[in-house]
C-alpha cells in the first residue's frame, strides 16, 4: 500500500471531526440561495466527500423524488459513510 492510500484509507471516519465542516449550514444556507431556493433544481455534487452537503440539502427537501441530488466522491464508500449504510 501506498503511502497516500495508507493516508486516506478510512478518511471518511475522521473527516467528521475535522474543525472546517462547522460551517457547513451556512454553506448550504449559501447554496440554496444561489439556487433561488428552487427544489426543482437538480444538484451534482463533486468531489462530496463523505456527503456533507448532499446530506443536509436532503433533509431540506433537495431530494423530492430521490433523482435530483448526487453525490459523487473517489473514495469507494465516502458517501454511504456520511449516511450510515457503510462504515469503514
Amino acid at each position: 500500500m501506498t503511502w497516500y492510500e495508507q493516508l486516506f484509507r478510512n478518511y471518511a471516519e475522521t473527516y467528521e471531526n475535522e474543525v472546517y465542516i462547522q460551517g457547513t449550514l451556512a454553506e448550504v444556507d449559501f447554496i440554496e440561495k444561489e439556487i433561488g431556493f428552487d427544489k426543482s433544481k437538480r444538484i451534482l455534487d463533486i468531489g462530496c466527500g463523505t456527503g456533507r452537503h448532499a446530506v443536509e440539502l436532503a433533509k431540506r427537501g433537495y431530494n423530492r423524488d430521490g433523482h435530483r441530488l448526487v453525490g459523487s466522491d473517489v473514495e469507494e464508500g465516502g458517501t454511504e459513510s456520511r449516511s450510515g449504510r457503510r462504515k469503514g
